[in-house]
């Protein structure tokens, strides 16, 4: 009686076509998840940069009237206005090592057109552009068209074209860039975990300008104490509601005067408005748990417990609360956790290490290898 066996002679093949070692296929795991680590950063910057965009050229156009409720003003008087503003933005330094004084034109110029200032306007719509670029194949056509146009239009502007035309008009225009991109990602981009980075930069955005607004300017841009309550106070304080498109919002709540703690109250706890630090952090949370559950043991990381937690305690705190502990020391204790869930996203989700390339060609010659070397078989005859 016969039978054939085919016997598989892998034994036979050169010791170099075996298989990848451990080290090799961890590079070429690394390999595989690059460009989702690409992409998942070029969105989140994508959105945070235009965010930025919009907040500065709000902060700008509304200290930018309410100078002229002032009227004339000396330089020590520009000053005392502009440098809080610089300080919530964070450049204060880097705008004097360029600048000698801070009036209207210099801070304008600064915030909006210098391209060595990081947060300025162009540089933002620059970086918001190039990001999207980057992932041109992951979004809508219309959200890049936007951005585009973002994009052309403040280069086709100067400090002069502006300061000589409406500028109003000017960061009006800026500022409808962004809630065009906003809904225009609303209604054309998939709800998958791209959208999820996206809005994910958008709040972290917020939540951050927010919370610097109100500690500067409370700590800072507060009048005298004899002028507390007065003309001069309520002007300061309704435009910090401006700058963060809250005053309607605030009149619905609080009918009577614009109030330092009520201020303080409706940009901190106000759940239903969608700049205040509750409602972005709250929905950072969302976010954040929404990117990590379906990796498995992520989403009961230390990082998102802690974060978790800081979000559910801002539930149970109150006005009187955050005053006993201090304002200034309550938005530090924010901006500290949104840096720390921000550098553990972006190290979890957004960091691409550099691959073992040494490993990566190695292991891509030995597929070569395998894919030319037919299976040997023989025929063993009982």
């Amino acid at each position: 009686m016969r039978s054939t066996q085919t016997i598989d002679l892998i034994s036979t093949m050169p010791k170099t076509t075996q298989g990848p070692t451990f080290k090799e296929e961890f590079a070429r795991s690394k390999q595989n998840n690059v460009m989702l680590s690409r992409v998942a950063g070029s969105l989140y910057w994508m959105s945070r940069y235009l965010e930025r965009a919009e907040n500065v050229a709000r902060l700008l156009d509304v200290n930018l009237q309410l100078l002229l409720d002032f009227g004339e003003l000396d330089d020590q008087s520009l000053k005392e206005h502009w440098g809080p503003i610089l300080q919530a933005i964070g450049d204060e330094e880097l705008f004097f090592q360029l600048y000698e004084t801070a009036d209207s034109e210099s801070v304008t110029d600064f915030i909006t057109f210098c391209p060595t200032n990081p947060n300025s306007l162009v540089c933002c719509l620059s970086n918001a552009r190039e990001n999207a670029r980057q992932v041109r194949d992951q979004i809508s056509g219309e959200m890049w068209t936007v951005l585009n146009d973002a994009y052309h239009f403040i280069n086709n502007h100067d400090i002069r074209k502006v300061w000589d035309g409406d500028v109003g008009a000017f960061y009006d225009q800026i500022k409808q860039f962004s809630h065009l991109f906003q809904g225009i990602t609303v209604s054309t981009f998939a709800r998958n975990e791209g959208f999820e980075f996206i809005q994910f930069g958008k709040y972290m955005e917020r939540a951050d300008k927010t919370s610097r607004l109100l500690d500067v300017k409370y700590h800072i841009l507060l009048p005298k104490v004899t002028d507390v309550g007065g003309a001069v106070d309520a002007a300061q304080w309704q435009a910090v509601l401006r700058s963060t498109s809250a005053l309607e919002g605030y009149r619905r709540f609080y009918v009577a005067d614009i109030l330092a703690w009520k201020v303080a109250e409706f940009l901190i706890f106000q759940e239903s408005f969608p700049r205040s630090i509750y409602f972005c952090v709250d929905q950072l949370r969302q976010f954040v748990q929404l990117i990590s559950e379906d990796r498995a043991g992520e989403s009961q990381s230390a990082g998102v417990r802690k974060f978790g937690k800081f979000a559910s305690s801002l539930k149970f705190l109150t006005t009187d609360d955050v005053f006993k502990q201090g304002l200034h020391q309550f938005v530090t204790e924010v901006q500290e956790q949104l840096a720390e869930v921000a550098s553990y996203m972006f190290e979890t989700y957004m960091y691409s290490p550099p691959v073992d390339m040494v490993a990566e060609i190695r292991f891509h010659q030995q597929q070569e290898q395998q894919q030319q070397s037919p299976v040997q078989c023989v025929e063993v005859v009982n």
